[in-house]
């Protein structure tokens, strides 16, 4: 059985956090929040309940984001 989305969701943005957090990568903890939120929601709104899978995408994805800031 999945898990309800508002957990699932909070699960994913955790993992994708600490491991962020973890590396040094987040420079505006608001701003990564709100990326955070808003990208896994998308995925898991769409189909995706893999909770590792939706933290990798998103931090592959904050990590794209990032660059695209910097540039």
């Amino acid at each position: 059985m999945s898990e309800p989305l508002p957990v699932l969701v909070e699960k994913s943005i955790q993992i994708a956090w600490d491991f962020l957090e973890r590396s040094g990568e987040i420079t505006d903890a608001a701003d990564a929040s709100r990326f955070l939120l808003r990208s896994i929601d998308d995925m898991a709104r769409a189909g995706e309940h893999r909770p590792l899978m939706l933290a990798n995408n998103a931090i592959d994805a904050y990590r794209r984001y990032k660059r695209l800031l910097a540039a």
